[in-house]
């Protein structure tokens, strides 16, 4: 049976060399490329099961090359980002990358943030199932019921738009336009003030401890993400 293959793609030798030896002592077989244009090339020719991807290219940014690959490719791409990027993540993750690490990263983060990622892309994942478990509460998108504890849990319109957008994008960080336009539509991606507004009343219904969210989880500057199991 063949490894699952991960192309990294970062113009640092030593982090690519360190990502090779770290992904092949945990299961994974490696493809390198050091620019947008030769990553581009090696998805075209031997396509991975999984691409993971730096912003600061020194050709074709992130960004683009993120937006190019989504073009034609549903293959999972996680972005790494150095600190204090939160706008080029933004963009990344609206181009259709599915989820960053930022850099210096934890390995065992990175690892598991890929599992999630190969999980969702799946033929058989439970990212296709039509309900979603986070903890005690249960979200049942054919029925379009909220549970919580077995005790079905009253939510606005906009309130099950957010947690339906979420629990289809289990384990995955959504950016705050995302969610907006999901729910209220183009033109409202800057009504931020108003997203974090309807979080707070979701997690005063949701979570055990609103003030320490466990389900519904804040990525600051960028968004947030349903834990699921």
């Amino acid at each position: 049976m063949s490894l699952p293959r991960v192309l990294v793609v970062d113009d640092e030798l030593q982090i690519r060399r360190s990502l090779r030896v770290t992904l092949r002592t945990n299961g994974y077989d490696v493809d390198e490329a050091a620019t947008g244009e030769a990553a581009l090339d090696s998805v075209a020719v031997r396509p991975p099961e999984l691409i993971i991807l730096d912003l600061g290219l020194p050709d074709v940014d992130g960004v683009e090359v993120t937006r190019r690959l989504r073009e034609w490719t549903r293959l999972p791409i996680i972005v790494l980002s150095a600190m204090g990027e939160d706008a080029a993540k933004v963009r990344a993750l609206d181009a259709g990358a599915d989820d960053y690490v930022t850099k210096p990263f934890s390995v065992p983060e990175l690892l598991a943030r890929m599992r999630v990622a190969l999980r969702r892309r799946a033929p058989n994942s439970e990212s296709g199932t039509q309900l979603v478990r986070a903890e005690d509460v249960e979200i049942d998108l054919a029925r379009r019921v909220v549970t919580r504890a077995g005790k079905e849990v009253h939510l606005t319109p906009t309130e099950y738009g957010l947690v339906r957008f979420l629990a289809q994008n289990a384990g995955r960080v959504v950016t705050h336009g995302q969610l907006l336009r999901s729910v209220l539509g183009n033109g409202y991606e800057d009504a931020i003030g108003s997203l974090r507004v309807y979080i707070a009343s979701l997690r005063k219904k949701l979570e055990v401890d609103p003030s320490e969210p466990r389900l519904i989880v804040t990525e600051p500057g960028v968004g947030y993400r349903l834990r699921a199991e």
